[in-house]
């Protein structure tokens, strides 16, 4: 193993762990989404966007191209997720005494990380590139 088989490793664990989310979205709709922007006097129209960061984007990351862009796009869903879904769990604990907000900031940190090293070589893209 070298250091691309776990940059490979991230990209699928991040990517396709958040990729579940968008499905469910896709799915199931995102009218409480919609609400909560509408809530805080932002227009619902840009609930719209966690199309881009929880299905487009992690696609990006999975495959590996454009990954450090798509990768901001992800953490950038997530600085908004915990905003406005999670922010009053910020300082709390689970009952088993885990972070209350343990997955979202796995998530943000692991795109994050993507983000700092890159998408290596095994993506579509190759380890050579700007976005890559």
């Amino acid at each position: 193993m070298n250091e691309d088989h776990g940059k490979l490793i991230l990209r699928l664990m991040l990517g396709v762990l958040v990729l579940f989310h968008g499905i469910d979205k896709v799915i199931g709709g995102i009218e409480g989404i919609v609400n909560r922007f509408e809530n805080i006097g932002l227009p619902g129209a840009l609930a719209y966007l966690v199309y881009l960061g929880e299905v487009v984007a992690p696609v990006f990351v999975v495959v590996g191209y454009w990954a450090r862009a798509a990768a901001f796009i992800v953490m950038g869903n997530m600085v908004v997720a915990i905003f406005l879904a999670h922010s009053g769990d910020f300082l709390t604990l689970t009952a088993n005494g885990g972070y209350g907000l343990e997955l979202q900031f796995f998530y943000l940190l692991s795109s994050i990380a993507i983000i700092a090293l890159g998408a290596g070589r095994y993506s579509v893209a190759g380890a050579h590139g700007k976005w890559n």
